[in-house]
């Protein structure tokens, strides 16, 4: 029976997984929406070196609300329960329940699990604290880009089969809000992978129902509760392109007020990831490293240029000129807002004179300086007209000086600016690490100067150049190397994850490629690595 995940269709989940649709006579009528009990196994986050975020979805058969206690043990059997805690949830929040846990040991896997008041049990997870000493080592899977209906999640599955990842950090596009048949279109639809609702993403049951379809997906929740995760979302989450005051795919004429939906997108996030309400947040890894999760999209983000737009219907290169000169290095264009910019800064600074080894922080979006090549015009079939006109109007801004995509970090050159200088003088050991683009980048940062290392990841389904581009990757990836002096390596063909392995005086970096993510097959392997080692800033492999 194929994966038609609809209203009166979305089964029970839990234990059951994506293998109840196989089921026979277990009945439509067990949907999500008429569910009762555990409906979508166990997830864990925030991790810290004596706490834990659990969380868990519960239905009750009857009643408004329902109680739930949360047990933690060392050991499977939970034959000693070390934390405990209690939460009430209820419609108003869509059943989902957070409860986090203290006076956990630093550095120590635990099993979980949930217990209603009917004694009703949840799945058991797994999750594992932060270090808070000289540890040796530190291991995140990195994934960013998920699109249900382009194809499996096989590098979940992959990364949750896995004995040696501490924690799995998502950076972004963890589902999208696309109608179906629009992207994906029709023709690159998966069978079978189709998530509800069967219309855009707008309203506050339809955030919730597009969660459920894909929280039901077998390898996305047995990473959940494999690893705690650290998350952030970038634009998907609410809607393309997002920014403070609206976003691309936002029309207030047919869709509301951009605030009632950004806030109905915030809600079903905070309800149904395992993530605390702070927007952005320091995670100190024992002595090794200090993460960041950063907020770039929907508080404080300025406006996103078009290079459409920029040119409109006058001579393209005298119009880029102007903008290059003018509007693009306001200082008053953000990405981070003022606040969260100077949080940041001084925290890095807070970072390095505590004696952590290295600075890590996760943005949406590429910072690494990246130019579109005059020859990438040769590479599109002339017949997709679409791409060949975001193509050219990217080479007439790389011309003119300008990256070739403006929603990313260079659209924002003076905030970009900042973040480096800000990491320079804090004498960070700076690696950024990002997703957003689909494709894989390995990046040297300057700013005046080395300022750090950037690894962008590579979309766990979401295509890359490859699905515009009819041309050698091998043949892609040197064309981009060479036109961008920032830029080390890059891959824009394969899909998969990032695999950072954090030690006290070198961070190396594996990216990760599932075979296919046309059928259920989580298997993977490295197709690059690059290493950096603490104080020189700039790659050595």
């Amino acid at each position: 029976m194929p994966l038609t995940l609809s209203r009166r269709s979305l089964l029970v989940t839990g234990t059951l997984g994506l293998g109840a649709f196989a089921v026979p006579g277990l009945g439509v009528a067990q949907t999500v929406l008429a569910a009762r009990g555990f409906t979508h196994s166990v997830a864990s986050g925030e991790p810290g070196a004596d706490s834990m975020l659990l969380w868990t979805r519960f239905v009750p058969a009857a009643g408004d609300s329902a109680r739930l206690v949360a047990e933690v043990s060392e050991t499977p059997d939970f034959a000693r329960i070390v934390a405990t805690g209690a939460a009430i949830t209820g419609a108003w929040r869509d059943w989902t329940v957070k409860i986090t846990v203290d006076g956990l040991r630093a550095g120590q896997r635990y099993h979980y699990r949930f217990i209603a008041a009917d004694g009703t049990r949840s799945p058991v997870g797994e999750t594992k604290t932060l270090p808070d000493s000289a540890a040796p080592m530190w291991r995140a899977a990195v994934f960013s880009c998920s699109n249900f209906g382009f194809g499996w999640f096989n590098a979940y599955g992959h990364a949750a089969a896995r004995d040696d990842i501490d924690c799995a950090i998502h950076l972004g596009d963890y589902f999208y809000e696309y109608s179906p048949g629009n992207y994906p279109p029709a023709a690159a639809q998966v069978a079978g992978r189709v998530p509800q609702p069967l219309a855009e993403t707008i309203h506050l049951a339809d955030y919730r129902l597009r969660y459920a379809s894909y929280r039901a997906d077998p390898d996305l929740q047995a990473l959940h509760a494999r690893v705690p995760w650290i998350v952030q979302w970038d634009d998907h989450e609410s809607a393309n392109d997002s920014w403070e005051g609206g976003a691309q795919n936002h029309d207030p004429a047919t869709e509301g007020d951009w605030n009632t939906r950004r806030a109905a997108a915030v809600q079903a996030y905070r309800e149904w990831m395992p993530v605390s309400d702070e927007p952005w947040k320091a995670y100190d890894i024992g002595t090794l490293a200090t993460l960041w999760r950063t907020e770039t999209r929907l508080f404080a983000r300025s406006r996103q240029n078009e290079i459409a737009d920029i040119i409109g219907s006058g001579d393209p290169a005298t119009a880029l000129k102007a903008f290059r000169d003018g509007a693009w290095s306001d200082p008053a264009v953000t990405m981070l807002g003022s606040q969260q910019e100077s949080w940041l800064a001084h925290d890095l600074t807070r970072s390095v004179r505590q004696g952590q080894k290295w600075q890590v922080v996760g943005f949406g979006t590429i910072l690494g300086n990246l130019r579109t090549p005059e020859v990438a015009g040769s590479w599109i079939d002339p017949g997709n007209k679409r791409a060949v006109g975001y193509v050219t109007a990217s080479i007439a801004a790389s011309q003119a000086g300008l990256p070739g995509n403006l929603d990313s970090w260079g659209g924002y050159p003076s905030a970009r600016a900042r973040f480096l200088k800000s990491a320079q003088a804090a004498e960070a050991n700076l690696i950024v690490i990002c997703g957003d683009s689909h494709n894989a980048w390995a990046f040297d940062l300057a700013q005046d100067g080395p300022a750090g290392v950037e690894f962008a990841g590579h979309a766990v389904t979401s295509p890359g150049y490859e699905s515009a581009i009819k041309r050698d990757p091998r043949d892609v990836a040197r064309a981009m190397v060479a036109a961008n002096p920032e830029l080390k390596w890059c891959d824009t063909s394969r899909r998969g994850y990032m695999a950072l392995t954090i030690t006290p005086e070198r961070v190396r970096n594996d990216w990760l490629f599932v075979d296919t993510i046309r059928d259920r097959r989580p298997t993977a392997t490295v197709g690059h690595s690059a290493e950096v080692m603490r104080g020189q800033r700039v790659m050595t492999a």
